[in-house]
């Protein structure tokens, strides 16, 4: 009897339809040497989309969406629905770019496993959390280093 959740998809007995274990056939028979350097190239231009996509979800994304909400704040005079803008703005587009993140991880498994490499799994979970932990310590070194917290004494820091 299958009673692991992880192979059971879930809490019932039996498994709901598309959510069984993803099972690879046996590597593919290898291409030219040629091939291989093609597949090996198209691979390492997903992984840097996968890369620079997932840098787009920690700066450039949220930005967009507050420049977005300034510009419908400043046009309809309401703070409220600008806010709204920012927040169904930034959760329409971040959602989307995980969306094609996933659809690259997905053809970055396939191109990798056409390359000759037993690729299994795929490699945005390590992106992701790489480019956030990079982030996360660069934005640190500007808001420490560079801006500075300013004076707690004196508002606006000055003197």
């Amino acid at each position: 009897m299958r009673s692991d959740p992880s192979d059971n998809g879930g809490l019932f007995v039996g498994r709901r339809p598309g959510t069984a274990p993803i099972r690879f056939r046996a590597l593919p028979k290898r291409g030219s040497n040629a091939r291989q350097r093609i597949d090996r190239r198209i691979a390492n231009l997903l992984f840097v989309g996968m890369v620079v996509g997932s840098l787009l979800c920690w700066g450039p994304i949220p930005i967009a969406c507050l420049w977005v909400s300034a510009q419908v704040n400043y046009l309809t005079d309401n703070v409220s629905f600008a806010v709204l803008t920012a927040l169904v703005s930034l959760f329409v587009l971040l959602f989307g770019v995980l969306m094609i993140l996933r659809r690259l991880d997905h053809a970055w498994i396939l191109v990798r496993r056409a390359a000759g490499y037993d690729q299994r799994t795929g490699a945005l979970g390590r992106v992701f959390g790489a480019t956030a932990a990079i982030c996360a310590l660069a934005f640190s070194l500007w808001f420490i280093v560079i801006h500075g917290p300013g004076s707690s004494s004196t508002p606006g820091g000055q003197q």
